[in-house]
């Protein structure tokens, strides 16, 4: 039976902590011994939230601060991410029918996901992560899921600096009309991203309380609304085949040099384009799209930090809001990957934005699609980097209050890692494939999966319950797509070395 709103904004305080603030409320006394154990680590968590500076830090402070609209934009923008550029290519690699089953069998198993999530939290009263690890598994639990979120978000932070590295100095190109290459440093990408970091990103990331993201998450929300009818628009614009004299437009050195790093993964540049949709397709790229669509859809490490802020929190409330963004962020991402195919056909490249620029690198449309998009991966950085600072906070300093000096010093390390690696690494696709066929299962997956057999008591589930046989099931299927994943993309790259190696 469900349990009442009363019983639960006790019993599940967020991380096991008890808050006094609520002892009014009529409640049993198994429910505060049944959150005792996790009680120490409490302090891991507060790099999310607000302290109140007149109490004792409880995270019931936060309680009722976010409502269920701001909500969904926090979750929207933690599913969103620079996937959204990609699935034109992945439905080039697989076919208009295989990619919409594998979207929506991806966006369907993420929701169940995040219920096993919601239903262990409920049962132990913990709404971190990494804690639900230490619960099910004990210090190996809790390093792993700390390790898989940082792996993870640290790929899609690298991600969207990339873009921002390659398309600014496009943008700003644009803007001054100039056709020739420059040496100065505003047209220069490894420049401009620090400058961002440093102006926009590292003051969002010092915000303590996630919540008040939920602005910049609206706002980063319209950008990709407005790429998506951007890209819907385009496509009764842009004849196919493409005229010759496009094809020749070139652009700035920092997207040509973007250009010249996805050729081993696109396998297929230069060739013309087929103006045929397929609907059933599978090749060696096939590999990487479910990759693609795991990376794209992961936002599980923030379900429970937002679940924390809701106001009037409850399992039913916070499985609506996840449904509600997943169903937002599947409809524009097949939209988007739909009609971004069907004006490039198998021309389409990794990097969507990147193809637009063979028809007309001065388009103003285009123009203020990369600004849009530019502006949307800015501002989900920030949230992106709090479950980051919590693993390692959980990680490193498990037991400490809240330091001002810590949270500043760990954003600044995170970002400073980040710049260098987009700056010095000369392709992350690779590696943006390997986190998305690893940690993307494993938070998907594999570890909810897991924790709930784990957690779950016997008495309520035993073992061999359907609950629970499922849940298997669904790590099992993790470990799969993992494995299959993996292998697939080593051979890929173990084929394109030998590839390169005959041609020397």
């Amino acid at each position: 039976m469900e349990t009442p709103l009363q019983t639960e904004l006790v019993d599940l305080v967020p991380n096991g902590k008890h808050s006094e603030g609520l002892r009014p409320v009529s409640t049993p006394t198994a429910g505060d011994e049944r959150v005792e154990g996790p009680r120490r680590s409490c302090a891991e968590g507060e790099g999310f939230l607000q302290k109140s500076p007149s109490k004792e830090p409880h995270f019931t402070d936060f309680e009722g601060k976010t409502s269920f609209g701001m909500s969904v934009f926090n979750l929207s923008n933690a599913i969103m991410g620079s996937g959204i550029l990609g699935l034109a290519y992945a439905m080039a690699n697989t076919g208009i029918i295989l990619f919409l089953f594998l979207l929506t069998a991806v966006a369907l198993l993420s929701s169940y996901s995040i219920h096993l999530l919601l239903k262990s939290s409920g049962i132990v009263g913990i709404r971190a992560y990494e804690q639900l690890g230490y619960r099910a598994f004990g210090t190996p639990g809790k390093l792993a899921a700390a390790l898989a979120i940082t792996l993870q978000n640290i790929g899609a932070m690298s991600s969207y600096l990339y873009i921002i590295k390659s398309e600014l100095p496009l943008v700003i190109q644009t803007f001054l009309n100039l056709e020739e290459q420059t040496s100065d440093w505003y047209v220069n990408g490894n420049y401009l991203v620090i400058l961002v970091t440093v102006t926009v990103i590292l003051p969002l990331a010092l915000m303590r309380q996630l919540g008040y993201l939920g602005y910049s998450s609206g706002f980063s929300l319209s950008c990709m609304v407005f790429f998506l009818i951007a890209v819907i628009y385009k496509k009764f614009q842009v004849p196919c085949p493409l005229p010759s004299h496009f094809a020749n437009i070139t652009s700035n050195s920092s997207l040509m040099q973007f250009s010249r790093e996805e050729t081993a993964l696109l396998g297929k540049t230069g060739t013309p384009a087929v103006c045929t949709p397929s609907y059933f397709t599978l090749n060696i790229q096939t590999a990487y799209t479910i990759p693609i669509m795991a990376f794209a859809f992961v936002c599980h490490p923030e379900v429970l930090p937002i679940y924390t802020e809701l106001k009037d929190p409850s399992k039913r409330k916070m499985q609506h809001i996840s449904n509600l963004s997943i169903a937002v962020m599947y409809i524009m991402y097949f939209l988007a990957a739909l009609f971004g195919y069907l004006t490039f056909y198998d021309g389409v490249e990794s990097e969507l934005l990147h193809t637009y620029s063979k028809v007309d690198s001065f388009d103003v449309l285009i123009l203020c699609v990369r600004v849009a998009v530019l502006m949307a991966v800015t501002l989900t950085v920030p949230i992106v980097l709090f479950p980051v600072r919590r693993a390692i906070q959980q990680m490193l300093f498990p037991n400490r209050e809240f330091s001002w000096l810590r949270h500043t010093l760990i954003a600044t390390g995170l970002l400073s890692c980040i710049n260098l690696l987009v700056i010095f690494a000369p392709n992350i696709l690779g590696i943006f494939g390997v986190i998305g066929a690893t940690s993307a299962p494993c938070l998907i997956f594999i570890f909810p999966a897991i924790f709930y057999f784990r957690i779950m008591p016997t008495e309520k589930e035993p073992a061999r319950s359907t609950p629970k046989i499922l849940a298997l099931c669904f790590a099992a299927l993790g470990f799969l797509m993992m494995t299959m994943s993996l292998s697939f993309i080593i051979i890929d790259w173990v084929s394109g070395t030998k590839r390169h190696g005959g041609n020397h």
